[in-house]
């Protein structure tokens, strides 16, 4: 397991205490205010993760709340599309087709498959459509 800055600060800290130097040497004093610094930095950098951590958290919170919120407002049961209205009975309805000769999937219209035919965007190749209607949708039109 790695150690941590803060680990590493106090190891080096008691690898210069170990070599017991001469307090009074200008070399000795530059070694100990250079590690001292290093462990101030240590533990900043330790609380600064920490607030980190706790700053992630509360953007969390808040993108969920903010994702409730957009839910609320802008989810529709009775609407599939953007316009928030309360009757979308007059919007087009799409179909996926497949292109056989490619395997594109193609979003069509209802008025695009009463035509019976269209061109794949992707190869080219002419799609014909045979529409078959329940007996239901015959009676209603």
């Amino acid at each position: 397991m790695a150690m941590t800055l803060t680990e590493k600060a106090a190891y080096i800290k008691g690898l210069a205490e170990g070599l017991a130097l001469d307090a009074n040497k200008p070399e000795t004093k530059i070694i100990n205010a250079l590690i001292d610094i290093i462990d101030d930095l240590s533990l900043a950098v330790a609380d600064l993760e920490d607030e980190l951590v706790l700053v992630g958290e509360q953007v969390d919170a808040v993108d969920e709340d903010l994702d409730a919120l957009e839910s609320y407002v802008y989810d529709d049961d009775d609407c599939d599309c953007d316009c928030c209205c309360d009757d979308c009975d007059d919007e087009d309805e799409f179909f996926e087709v497949e292109c056989p000769a490619c395997g594109e999937v193609i979003n069509v219209d209802e008025g695009i498959l009463e035509s019976g035919s269209i061109e794949c965007p992707n190869c080219g190749e002419n799609l014909e459509f045979d529409i078959e209607y329940d007996d239901e949708e015959e009676d209603d039109e």
